[in-house]
């Protein structure tokens, strides 16, 4: 349940902003720790809790049978028929309705469960429950209050000095956010956006650079097409005779 009076949440999807005050394995330590700044009348609109490697985790209950299947029915159709009797009884019939309404509820919610599970043809014969587990959770608190909110955490414990959010990876391509005067963290060679080396003299470089096209090897001609040859030299000029030597003769 949610009150009104809190902080404003943004209409649109935005990363939260704020240092890593304290981190748990659970929810419900990362709860508790909440909760202690709240007894201690921090402003816990300053706070955020985000799970970190989401994962989505579906825990089987059991496994379904007809008998199951009908039971289910049974229970849904009932529930059903209870307020449509209600509806009877307050236009002024009689209790007799409302159990023949619950009971014909129940018999039609049986036979229509009973025929959608043998459709399946045991394609899904088991129940669960899915749920999004996170494999850590963060307290966020704004920096201006973050030393005061882990000062009040060590009570609890999981208190991280001086962490701050973490700085989303460099561009597959290697470029740089817009600003150019902040540090940003180097990728390791051989990963996307590290720095290539100088190609050796007289080869040609391995990869292009960002905004340059790489080189295309010729297109094999199709099927049918004549492969393209080369173009001819231009003919060369007759070499001019030595002194001394005949030119070369001309014919009539």
């Amino acid at each position: 349940m949610s009150f009104s009076g809190g902080a404003r949440i943004p209409q649109t999807p935005t990363l939260p902003q704020g240092e890593t005050v304290a981190s748990y394995g659970t929810y419900l330590e990362a709860q508790k720790a909440v909760d202690h700044l709240s007894d201690h009348e921090f402003p816990v609109q300053m706070v955020t809790i985000v799970g970190t490697d989401l994962r989505m985790v579906e825990r089987v209950t059991g496994r379904l049978t007809y008998a199951r299947v009908a039971m289910g029915g049974f229970g849904s159709g009932a529930w059903f028929g209870v307020f449509i009797g209600l509806l009877f009884l307050m236009a002024g019939g009689s209790s007799g309705i409302l159990l023949a309404a619950v009971l014909f509820g129940g018999a039609a919610g049986l036979l229509l469960a009973v025929l959608v599970y043998a459709t399946s043809r045991g394609k899904r014969d088991f129940t669960s429950q899915s749920q999004i587990v996170a494999a850590q959770y963060a307290v966020l608190c704004r920096a201006e209050r973050a030393h005061d909110a882990r000062q009040m955490l060590r009570e609890v414990g999981g208190v991280r000095v001086g962490a701050a959010t973490p700085v989303p990876p460099a561009h597959p391509m290697g470029a740089r956010p817009s600003d150019p005067s902040a540090a940003y963290p180097q990728a390791a060679p051989g990963q996307p956006g590290a720095p290539q080396p100088p190609a050796a003299p007289g080869q040609p470089p391995t990869q292009p650079r960002y905004g340059q096209l790489a080189p295309q090897p010729p297109a094999e001609p199709r099927y049918g097409q004549l492969a393209p040859q080369p173009p001819a030299a231009a003919p060369q000029p007759p070499a001019s005779p030595e002194p001394g030597q005949p030119g070369p003769e001309k014919q009539d």
